[in-house]
């Protein structure tokens, strides 16, 4: 039943929504100014004459009130008659203090210190931190981290980030999917440099569509996001950097082959053009063709697979007058192949003779990122992303067919600015959506359109020394979820010396797409059911969640070596949701949440550096996920209750030539996990509640013959930990308890890989 709306919701709606994204994209342009002090800094060379300085720092003295001054020199900062000493430095200049008592235009020469002394530091980098600064509970994995596991794709990207579950979807199409905070990645915004890339139909396997190879680093960010990137993101956001062509190396090369015979290539070709433009073209292959079985049950234990994905990417800067853009072109073709091992294509498609599936997709993409950043006042800049994207998937399991087509684009505009001074900062801005989807359920076709349009408001509050905050407000018009209001509040305060404690709360809303999230239920021999509620999406109405969250991170010395300790809860509660019913065993029932639903997500992480060049990270979590089913409130299927994590890594010592050798280990242990319901099955096909408990080791070596050369081996799953019989009723899969989602661990065995790296700077 749909829930009657609130009167303020009612009022809202009264509002146009055109006036309403007015308002907010021009609200920062009603502040007031005030009194400002203007200057330029300089310096003079041997021939006496006056050169002006880029990146001279200007701060007003015992305040938090700074700039830089401009590729001219200039600089701007506001005045208060309590500001009284300007302070201006510069790296190789002595320091200047000089009294001000009016706001009025300053010419200053900075003199060259002669006394100063070279020192050089060197400072070992973290390849994994979480921010002690942002308001954002923000982890960022750097490209060194995704070099400790064999990472061909970004679903591989965090075997070794304790904050994402890693789990196969089903025991046939060897897809993995992601958790954060006890939710499967539809309920995570996932973008590729910020603009929205795994949603829609990409949603099942579409994290296998970006190799890790292309990233440069990733961004987790735990709770509800930003307003700037959508009303669709509940449980967080998972932000992918690509490498940029004019910091990648000239040349690069990945290959990369594994024992249970999957191999892959990857080549990077980047050209700066000019001193404003620069390009790269990426080139990812993969290739499975050799048939495994190891458990005998007449399934193939991973598909067979071809993929070919290429991008190129256009960058130009144009640092005088302000300006950034990025333009990217990728197209992408994917085939798996899956089912019994004497299963023929060409002769047993769509038959009931062999059990087998396919699944080809084609995707063509358009992106563009461009930004101006005023020279004369740094903290101003404007930047508008467009994207465009055509992902075409055939598909079918068995008998199960089912076909999807998603054309999407995507604009965001965002203006940013600050108010009175550097500390309070601001972002505003519009974006608008268009998505066309077309679905083949075997005999049923589902067409439907997406409108949006939005306007939203960010403002934060950044006194580096102590608090933080960053309070957002959007409204967006949808042409099938309606006029809505999604806020967000992000807030750092430091207690004490190397800490940080956050607490965040904010609202998501979302159309589930049914089928593309959950493709998984075609290779099973259940029926649909979806038990509509007269909503505009399948029958459904959208998705509605509060996520709520707190975190205190510490840093600290043990003895004598540096430390982390990390803590945090965070509750997902669900005012509506699309329901994914298992529990009976012969069907798959979609409705929506009549009761409560919740996630509890807890979490304890452990870091130290216990000797030079040997770090130990470690976790633990604890999750508390439950739905009210038909048959009751349970626990969601197949989510481990409790984890623990634990990565250990070492380094030699670097060589002149950065020779070196590099050492990983991780482990995983997972808790037992609650299978959906199979009382009313035969005897022969009943499974237990739960799962067994189930551990994984990995391990990798890469040995550094030089900064053009490596090479790498490794292991996965070394205690050949496996689930027996992942595929429920694999005897007669055109019977009716044929199943293979009932997935809780490794289908494959222990498996060695080798590669090499190599590139041109």
């Amino acid at each position: 039943m749909k829930k009657s709306q609130p009167i303020t919701v009612l009022i809202l709606n009264q509002i146009t929504m055109k006036s309403t994204v007015y308002f907010i994209l021009l609200l920062p342009f009603f502040i007031f100014s005030q009194s400002e002090i203007k200057g330029v800094v300089m310096e003079i060379d041997p021939q006496n004459q006056h050169i002006p300085l880029l990146g001279a720092n200007v701060f007003w003295l015992n305040t938090n009130i700074g700039t830089i001054t401009s590729e001219n020199g200039i600089f701007k900062l506001p005045y208060e008659p309590s500001y009284k000493k300007l302070v201006i430095s510069y790296v190789g200049f002595k320091i200047d203090t000089l009294s001000i008592d009016s706001p009025k235009m300053i010419h200053h020469l900075l003199k060259a210190s002669d006394d100063l002394e070279e020192v050089t530091v060197s400072v070992r980098k973290k390849s994994s931190a979480t921010s002690y600064l942002s308001s954002q509970n923000i982890s960022t994995i750097s490209s060194k981290e995704l070099l400790k596991a064999a990472c061909c794709n970004l679903s591989e990207s965090f075997e070794t980030n304790p904050s994402i579950d890693v789990n196969f979807t089903d025991a046939i199409s060897g897809t993995k999917q992601i958790k954060m905070l006890g939710l499967t990645s539809p309920y995570i915004l996932i973008t590729t440099e910020n603009i929205p890339s795994i949603r829609g139909a990409s949603q099942a396997y579409g994290l296998s569509f970006i190799p890790g190879t292309w990233v440069e680093s990733i961004q987790i960010t735990k709770g509800g996001g930003s307003v700037v990137n959508g009303f669709e993101s509940i449980a967080g956001q998972i932000n992918a950097e690509l490498v940029k062509p004019t910091t990648d190396s000239s040349v690069f090369v990945n290959a990369f082959g594994s024992l249970n015979g999957r191999t892959e290539l990857n080549t990077h070709f980047n050209k700066i053009l000019s001193e404003k433009w620069s390009t790269g073209l990426y080139l990812h292959a993969n290739n499975r063709s050799q048939k495994l079985d190891r458990n005998k049950d007449s399934f193939l234990d991973m598909p067979l697979s071809k993929q070919l994905n290429i991008i190129n990417r256009w960058q130009y800067s144009n640092l005088e007058k302000g300006l950034i853009s990025f333009l990217n072109v990728r197209y992408l073709t994917d085939k798996k192949q899956a089912g019994q091992l004497d299963f023929d294509p060409d002769t047993d498609r769509l038959s009931n003779t062999v059990w087998g599936s396919e699944i080809a997709t084609k995707r063509f993409e358009v992106s563009g990122k461009f930004g101006y950043v005023n020279p004369e006042i740094p903290y101003q800049s404007l930047g508008l992303q467009l994207s465009y994207s055509d992902h075409d998937q055939t598909s079918y399991f068995g008998l199960n067919q089912y076909d999807i087509r998603h054309k999407s684009i995507c604009s965001n505009l965002v203006y940013n600015s600050i108010i009175s001074d550097s500390r309070h900062k601001i972002k505003t801005g519009l974006n608008a959506t268009y998505d066309a989807y077309s679905e083949v359920v075997n005999s049923d076709l589902y067409d439907r359109s997406e409108r949006s349009i939005g306007g939203f408001f960010e403002y934060s509050f950044d006194n580096l020394e102590a608090l933080n905050l960053t309070a957002g407000i959007r409204m967006d018009h949808h042409n099938l979820l309606g006029t809505f209001i999604t806020p967000r509040v992000h807030v750092r305060y430091t207690p004490w010396e190397k800490s940080a404690l956050r607490v965040s709360f904010g609202r998501g809303k979302r159309a589930a797409n049914i089928f593309a999230e959950n493709q998984k239920l075609f290779a099973t021999s259940r029926t649909v059911n979806i038990q509509s509620t007269g909503g505009n999406v399948y029958g459904l109405d959208p998705e509605v969640a509060w996520n709520y969250g707190v975190s205190f991170l510490q840093g600290f010395e043990l003895f004598g070596r540096k430390a982390d300790l990390t803590l945090d809860f965070y509750r997902t509660d669900f005012q509506n949701q699309v329901v994914v019913d298992y529990e009976n065993p012969y069907e798959v029932i979609f409705y929506n949440l009549e009761g409560s639903s919740f996630a509890n997500s807890f979490q304890a992480e452990f870091s130290l550096n216990i000797l030079e060049r040997l770090d130990f990270k470690t976790a633990y979590k604890f999750y508390d996920v439950k739905t009210q089913y038909k048959s009751g409130k349970l626990m969601k299927p197949l989510t481990s209750q409790q984890r623990v994590f634990a990565n250990l890594s070492f380094e030699t010592v670097k060589k002149d030539k950065g020779g070196v050798w590099k050492f990983d280990t991780t482990f995983n242990w997972f808790g037992k996990q609650r299978f959906s319901s199979t009382v009313s099955s035969p005897e022969a096909y009943q499974l237990p509640r739960y799962s067994p408990t189930i551990s994984t080791l990995n391990a990798q070596i890469t040995k550094v013959f030089s900064h053009s050369f490596e090479l790498y081996v490794g292991a996965e799953n070394i205690t050949n930990a496996t689930q027996k019989n992942p595929i429920l009723s694999s005897e007669n899969p055109f019977g009716s308890n044929f199943d293979t989602t009932f997935v809780y661990g490794p289908i494959f065995g222990s498996t060695y890989y080798t590669g090499l790296r190599f590139k041109l700077n």
